[in-house]
């Protein structure tokens, strides 16, 4: 036979673009149209229903970027077409390339019961399945005009980023507003050839099915009169049926589709929006439910349930129905799909607790498992914290984005830093907007790892990151593929009913330890530094207000702040999400961020202030409060008490110009250009800096990435640097025993103040930048005279180790890396640490001297000025917080982590404070002292071994005890669990290294 299938092919896309899909709408009618185009910020929908509207005409501009405009369609159904299927087609103006990156419709009754959303792809609404001749049409339209910030030339800086900057012209053109006849049937037809054709091409070229359904497509569209399509498409399809009929092979690949519309929280829209998006997507994703009985929807991020219930109580009636019956499915059970890498301790487990507590208390649903598509890559101690969530499983996709190494497996258990291991699976289709293309089910299969121990994968289904969701097109190719020769079968499934086959099935799958790294995005570690600080000055609050709450509670009757603190921390977990605390958002999300931050800082020291009044009581007694979990100035941890205050700092000039530090304990020397040649640790006689090199070094660097501006820096950044060793001023500081450094460079300015404490051994770095550059990276440099092949940084509850070699690709790819409040570089007997405020990115480089010594240099990473999507991104006054901590252990490291990061707060009062609860060794650090969240008035403790060591600790209470539980997270009694040793209010705790632990204490 002669090889006519380029032919078939080509003719198959000619008759469907020209003539098949055109077809499935044969006949329509306008629909006459007008508008009402809302002043300022959306309105609510009575208002938009109600309001006077004026006549528009399709081919009309409308919208200004970021308006909302009320469109009213009204129509008559022609008396012909009594008894067919009749829909209004509304093309907004749509693009089909770009669903959930532009303008988008939610379509209402006059009544104001929500029908569907419209997106790009989403564009029908039914009248009638059959319709009434002469039937009345009135619809309403609430369309955004949110404007395209990532168009075809992507990364392109642009004013449409933010209301204030994105003017007033009208950003797209009404295009079709239309009654129009469904002719089902050439739908049908239109799908078998999609999917047949999309299949045929994944087939090898020799294979006899690809030939068996292009002989059954050259048989199909012999049959279709061009000249008639609606009349013949039964033919057609007829000619179409057996090899569709055709039976998977038993050994074909398994896909559980999971109706899915990832909606990003924020990205390159507003907060506000997302609030419409997830209306306009669950409207659109219950619809659907009603249409297909196979089909099942999961909608993660507890945050967008709330909003629903909150904005959209009509869509949420219908919300609640489909969750009864088990087809809208929550899923994750996290407040957010939030970033991983940077939410410290407390925040990253109050992730989960009020995600998994929001749909237990609506809906009496418990999640198995934490749902993180999109997240640019998972902290090593992760995996605890979903475990003590009660949770058993992981899913991602976002790892197959790497670009240098293939991660190795799909389904695998996740080890931690403690060693608990999550079951976890990447699914192989590597999208989380699967629309059931044939390529894209064919990738899957040939994409799967774990082949001959597994063959089964789940596919999130769904229009995403604007939203939008499953399509009626992607739920009729998943009923063809559910069991055809030569693809993978397709099923609709929940994510519990995958994990349970998958994990059934692969009972012990390979084990991958420690962080899951995306070799991608590492620029989203230093972007936007003052949503970063913001964030990180909002979990410290926290901690403060929920411990001096907690203790006046207890100790004074004061009235613990339940729903204000459970405000706040919904407030600043939903500002965690991946794309805000990134920094990867447009202008608007950022700008609005630092506002919250400074509201959620009012609020917070407001009940802090409260709180410890009431505790302190009236009198002139000078008290220090101690929020940090180790005693400070004499101070217990989480007490109160006059400081002790012990040794003194001297400043002194040296004959070069420079200066010379000295506490007793630590002798640094600062040159007459403000960098320090010397960090001297007196008692063990070690030198910190590397000989010949000096610290506090700012380095300047061009960025301009390759792609994705503010998420990415790639490596070759390093290719070129700028170091800026040129002072304006080295001078004392003020108080005399601090040195003052001014440095110029561009269009900014730069101001240091070093500091030796008294009595302690670090070296503090203030520093003040006022920041007006572009495509530039900010770092601070300090090069140790320090061997190791390795570094310590700090996660959630503990610390993990990186290399500091780059002997393999998956080292070398780690150029850019996260860390909490340290990190930390030891030899066998001397160690020193670098802490922080508020950064995250950060490079620990290491080389061979002459000497034959090797210097390890780590590097902050300070600012950065990437002009998408957000192309005024950080300028302004920024200032930063450091401290170089010679002769640290890893216990030293994370005390001085938390001083930096709770300062001192000093009042008066009647006397001594005595904490809450106490631990006797300082590895055991309590995160967190709060009252528990039922009201009961117990005190709920949580804690960690911090230093990677089996511990033996006491804790006690400060108050009689009536009982003690350990709780999980929600702090819900384990059950497998056996209580705690307790004598006199002494709990005995025994620890592993990294464990985290939760003790609710009954009180008396």
């Amino acid at each position: 036979m002669h090889d006519d299938r380029t032919l078939v092919e080509a003719r198959l896309r000619r008759v469907l673009d020209e003539r098949i899909r055109p077809a499935v709408y044969p006949e329509s009618v306008p629909l006459d149209v007008a508008v009402w185009h809302a002043p300022g910020e959306p309105v609510p929908v009575a208002e938009g229903l109600a309001a006077d509207v004026e006549p528009v005409t399709v081919g009309s501009r409308w919208g200004a970027p970021w308006g909302t405009s009320w469109f009213r369609v009204t129509g008559t159904v022609p008396e012909a077409w009594a008894g067919r299927t009749v829909e209004a087609v509304l093309d907004l103006g749509f693009d089909e390339n770009m669903p959930g990156f532009q303008c988008e419709g939610l379509v209402y009754r006059p009544d104001g019961t929500p029908v569907k959303g419209l997106n790009p792809r989403n564009q029908w609404v039914r009248i009638g399945a059959p319709v009434q001749g002469g039937e009345e049409v009135r619809l309403h339209v609430e369309a955004a005009s949110n404007p395209v910030v990532m168009d075809y030339r992507p990364f392109t800086p642009t004013p449409l980023g933010d209301l204030e900057t994105a003017g007033s012209d009208p950003q797209y053109t009404l295009t079709r507003m239309d009654l129009a006849v469904l002719d089902e049937t050439v739908w049908h037809l239109v799908t078998d050839l999609e999917v047949l054709g999309e299949l045929m091409a994944e087939l090898p070229v020799d294979s006899p099915r690809r030939w068996e359904i292009l002989r059954a497509v050259e048989r199909a569209l012999d049959a279709v009169d061009l000249q008639d399509v609606g009349g013949t498409a039964e033919r057609a399809r007829s000619r179409l049926t057996d090899v569709l009929a055709a039976p998977a092979v038993p050994s074909a690949h398994r896909i559980s589709a999971v109706g899915h519309a990832h909606i990003d929280s924020a990205w390159l829209w507003p907060l506000r929006e997302t609030v419409r998006k997830v209306a306009r997507t669950a409207a659109n994703m219950t619809a659907l439910l009603d249409d297909e009985p196979d089909f099942v929807f999961a909608m993660s991020q507890a945050q967008q349930w709330a909003w629903v219930k909150e904005h959209r109580p009509e869509v949420w009636a219908r919300v609640k129905k489909a969750v009864a019956e088990g087809r809208f499915v929550p899923a994750g059970g996290m407040w957010v799909e939030s970033d991983t890498n940077m939410p410290g301790s407390e925040a990253m487990a109050r992730q989960f607790v009020h995600g998994k507590r929001f749909f237990l208390d609506e809906f009496g649903v418990e999640n198995d498992e934490a749902w993180l598509p999109d997240t640019f890559g998972f902290a090593a101690g992760l995996p605890q914290i979903i475990k003590a969530a009660g949770s058993r499983y992981l899913l991602t996709q976002k790892i197959s984005w790497s670009r240098t190494n293939r991660f190795p497996h799909h389904t695998f258990r996740w080890e931690g830093i403690d060693g608990t291991r999550i079951f976890t699976h990447f699914p192989p289709v590597d999208t989380y907007n699967c629309s059931m293309r044939g390529a894209e089910i064919a990738h899957a299969v040939r994409n799967f790892k774990d082949k001959g121990a597994a063959r089964h994968s789940l596919a999130p289904t769904g229009w995403g990151d604007g939203g939008g969701g499953t399509t009626r097109e992607m739920v009729a190719k998943a009923a063809r593929l559910r069991d055809l020769e030569g693809s993978a079968t397709v099923t609709w499934e929940t994510p519990s009913a995958f994990f349970a086959k998958a994990e059934a099935e692969n009972p012990e799958p390979p084990v991958w330890v420690g962080e899951l790294y995306l070799e991608l995005h590492r620029a989203t570690l230093t972007s936007q530094a003052g949503t970063k600080q913001g964030n990180r000055r909002s979990e410290h609050l926290l901690r403060e207000a929920e411990l001096w709450a907690a203790t006046a509670a207890v100790r004074t009757g004061f009235p613990y702040p339940y729903a204000d603190l459970d405000r706040i921390w919904k407030t600043v977990l939903l500002h965690q999400f991946h794309d805000i605390l990134p920094g990867s958002s447009i202008a608007w999300v950022h700008r609005e961020a630092r506002a919250t931050y400074a509201r959620v800082a009012d609020e917070l020291g407001g009940i802090i202030d409260a709180a410890q009044r009431a505790l302190a009581g009236e009198g002139s007694v000078p008290l220090l409060f101690n929020a940090a979990p180790h005693t400070r100035s004499g101070v217990p941890a989480g007490g109160a008490r006059p400081a002790e205050m012990s040794g003194r700092t001297t400043r002194a000039e040296r004959p070069d110009g420079g200066h010379v530090l000295d506490n007793g304990l630590l002798r640094v020397g600062v040159d007459a250009r403000g960098l320090v040649d010397s960090a001297l640790d007196l008692a063990a006689g070690r030198e910190t800096i590397a000989p010949g090199r000096t610290g506090n070094l700012l380095q300047l660097h061009q960025d301009l990435p390759n792609m994705w501006d503010a998420w990415d820096v790639d490596e070759f950044y390093r290719n070129t640097v700028t170091d800026l060793t040129d002072a304006d001023e080295v001078t004392p500081g003020d108080d005399g025993v601090t040195v003052r450094i001014v440095r110029t460079f561009g269009a900014s300015r730069v101001t240091q103040v070093l500091s030796l404490p008294p009595g302690e051994k670090r070296l503090v770095v203030d520093t003040e930048v006022d920041w007006h550059e572009t495509e530039k990276f900010l770092k601070l440099a300090f090069p140790l005279d320090l061997h190791t092949d390795r570094y310590a940084s700090e996660t959630q509850f503990g610390h993990f180790f990186r290399p500091t070699h780059t002997n393999t690709s998956w080292e070398a790819a780690k150029f850019e890396a996260c860390n909490h409040r340290f990190v930390h570089l030891q030899e066998p007997d001397w160690g020193v640490a670098v802490v922080n405020d508020g950064t995250y990115g950060h490079d620990v480089t290491r080389a061979v001297r002459g000497d034959g010594g090797t210097t390890t240099t780590v590097r902050v990473s300070l600012l950065r000025a990437p002009r998408f999507p957000d192309p005024e991104t950080d300028q302004g006054v920024h200032r930063f917080r450091h401290a170089l901590v010679p002769g640290a252990s890893i216990g030293d490291a994370v005390r001085e982590g938390w001083r930096v990061n709770l300062p001192e707060r000093r009042l008066h009062g009647a006397g001594e404070v005595a904490p809450l609860v106490t631990v006797d060794r300082d590895s055991v650090v309590v995160t967190a002292v709060k009252l528990a969240d039922d009201g009961s008035g117990d005190v709920v403790v949580r804690f960690h071994e911090a230093h990677g060591a089996r511990a033996h600790a006491t804790l006690t209470a400060g108050f009689p005890l009536a009982g003690v539980e350990v709780t999980d997270l929600l702090e819900r009694p384990l059950a497998d669990t056996a209580p705690p040793t307790v004598d006199d209010g002494r709990i005995t705790v025994r620890l592993r290294p990294f464990e985290l632990t939760t003790l609710r204490l009954k009180r008396a």
